[in-house]
């Protein structure tokens, strides 16, 4: 986990879209797909698929296909840079079906913070540092969502005052394994 394959800044990117992930590990999976294949598959409006599809095609992981016009043929594709990027998506959409969570339930911060948290406890503030530019709210709302679906946890260090401290339970582990390759 040390080594992850996706860098912080990929990793910030992806998240920046809710459904960056979802529709790149299809569009990996399929080799490309149509826009209303991608449109009922996870049940997005025409305007959320739109604004997500102009994201990955601005982040230059989507393309629009160049042979389309036949109705077996995919719409859109993913570019070599893409490529790369949707096999780490499918392992974390892998991952997060395995473990209960729909698209929905990932905040932003909560793959970050699945990927830099590692195996040490860790306070707080180290967190944050780590995971710059997250605010301190956002982080403190990611954490206890992520304890609340049991992916963190958190314990406090006996003195005075009391630490909190933060680690992954195994099924946070898990979704850090899917993002390390």
């Amino acid at each position: 986990m040390n080594d992850p394959v996706l860098s912080s800044e990929a990793l910030r990117l992806l998240t920046a879209s809710r459904w960056a992930i979802p529709v790149l590990a299809l569009l990996s999976r399929e080799q490309g797909s149509r826009f209303a294949v991608i449109e009922r598959r996870f049940g997005l409006s025409r305007h959320s698929l739109t604004r997500t599809l102009a994201y990955l095609r601005e982040q230059g992981w989507v393309t629009p296909n160049p042979g389309y016009g036949h109705p077996l043929r995919p719409e859109y594709v993913l570019t070599d840079a893409g490529r790369v990027l949707g096999a780490a998506c499918e392992r974390i959409e892998d991952a997060r079906t395995r473990l209960g969570l729909d698209a929905p339930d990932l905040s932003r911060w909560t793959l970050p913070v699945a990927a830099r948290l590692g195996a040490d406890w860790t306070r707080f503030g180290a967190l944050q540092a780590r995971l710059e530019p997250v605010t301190p709210r956002a982080l403190s709302l990611t954490l206890q969502q992520m304890i609340g679906q049991d992916l963190v946890q958190r314990r406090l260090e006996d003195r005075f005052p009391p630490v909190p401290l933060y680690g992954l339970t195994g099924r946070g582990e898990e979704l850090a394994v899917a993002m390390a390759g």
